[in-house]
């Protein structure tokens, strides 16, 4: 049974910090690629960035870029969103995502093979 299974959110003031944490198991890590997206709320879920399992390439949405850094252990089947300067409109519930390889950018959420419970970020003013 594949588990993603997410930690690290919390509440916040804007300006401040978060790194989020998502362990994998039961099926391989690597291969594809491991995806933050979040949903704030009253919107859908969106795409918020990717790193390659195996070539470890990442991507971002613009409203994140310089912000927000993901990266990976492998050995710990483990994928890291470190979350910096956040703003109140970061607020949402925070999911991490298994994908596939040759997947489009931005992300998609059918693009998607496994889901995490997800964790609430609350950023406040």
């Amino acid at each position: 049974q594949v588990k993603l299974v997410e930690s690290g959110g919390g509440s916040v003031q804007a300006g401040g910090s978060l790194t989020l944490s998502c362990v994998v198991s039961g099926h391989q890590y690597m291969g594809g690629y491991m995806a933050w997206f979040r949903q704030a709320p009253g919107k859908e879920r969106e795409g918020v960035a990717r790193i390659g399992t195996v070539t470890d390439t990442t991507d971002y949405v613009d409203f994140v870029k310089g912000r927000f850094t993901i990266s990976q252990i492998k050995v710990n089947s483990t994928v890291y969103l470190v979350m910096n300067s956040l703003k109140p409109d970061d607020t949402g519930i925070y999911y991490c995502a298994k994908m596939p390889p040759a997947v489009d950018w931005p992300l998609r959420l059918s693009d998607v093979n496994y889901w995490g419970q997800g964790t609430q970020v609350t950023v406040s003013s």
